[in-house]
Order: C-alpha cells, then structure tokens, then sequence
C-alpha cells in the first residue's frame, strides 16, 4: 500500500513537472517571465544546460549518466526493501520523480526547462518541480536517516517484516 501511494505521488509530481515545462516552453519566451505569486515567485523560461547552478554546463549525457545511477541506486534501496519507513519509502520516491524528469529533458531536449524564479532573491539560481522533488527528497532523505533509520530499517531489525516476535 505505501509503495503504491509513494508511486502515485511520483507520477502526479512527474505528470506535473512535464506538463509545466511544456506551459512555459509554450507560453513564455525564453528569458521572459509573467507573474506567479507577485513579490515572491515569477515563472521564467530558462534553459539549463547544466545541472544546479549551471555546473557542468554543456556535459549533457556526463549529466545523465550520473543522474541515472543515482536514481537506480535508490531504485535498488526501495527494491531490496532496504528502505522500509514511510518517511524513507517516500523520500526516495521523490529523489527518483525529479531524476526521472530531469533525464527526460536532457536527453529530449539536451537541457532542462526551469520556471520558477524568487522575485526578491533574484541571485538564486531559476528551478523547476523536479528539482523541488530532489532537493526535497533529499531533506527528507536525511531526516529519515538521521532520526528513523536506526530505529526502524537499520539491517537486523525486523520493522516492516511481519517478523514473529522472539521470547
């Protein structure tokens, strides 16, 4: 059930990064912006040909290549029910959903579309809702460890299991 939940969160947060990328591509001249949340958050086409901060800008498939190992990797953790918390099950979920869509738009496109850009910090780098499930799976990707992975998924403890208690 929590595998199946996590699933359906990453394909509506999936569904969601594609559809918006094709709005602003569509919609919004590249560099140009229009008002999202006014004073706070504009969307603006910007074509990233690198990975966070523009780093290693023009190494396209360097790019999909490490992205693509990172997410099998978690793909593996989530396989092998190495991950079993709730809280671990849906960070690695959305680790995968943004490398998933960033890929997409990197080998489709040779670049990924962001839009979302802070009005009042106008040095921070332009995002888009893949790096939101990244970054966000990653905070939570570490709270879990931090807080729950001893406790709950550490390797002998039967949490998750089904495991007959023992007298």
């Amino acid at each position: 059930m929590l595998y199946g939940i996590c699933a359906l969160l990453a394909v509506a947060f999936l569904g969601l990064d594609q559809w918006l990328k094709a709005y602003v591509s569509a919609n919004i001249p590249l560099g140009e912006a229009q008002p999202f949340l006014p004073g706070i958050m504009e969307l603006r086409t910007v074509h990233n040909y690198g990975a966070a901060w523009s780093s290693f800008s023009g190494m396209r498939w360097l790019l999909v290549a490490v992205t693509t190992l990172i997410v099998l990797a978690v793909a593996v953790l989530l396989a092998k029910k190495v991950v079993r918390h709730p809280l671990g099950v849906f960070a690695c979920s959305m680790i995968i959903t943004g490398g998933v869509g960033n890929i997409m738009d990197r080998v489709r496109l040779g670049y990924v579309v962001d839009m979302f850009h802070f009005e009042f910090w106008p040095s921070y780098p332009v995002f888009n809702v893949a790096d939101i499930c990244v970054v966000g799976g990653a905070i939570l990707g570490a709270v879990y460890y931090l807080w729950f992975y001893d406790k709950f998924d550490k390797k002998g403890n039967d949490y998750g299991k089904n495991a007959a208690p023992t007298e």
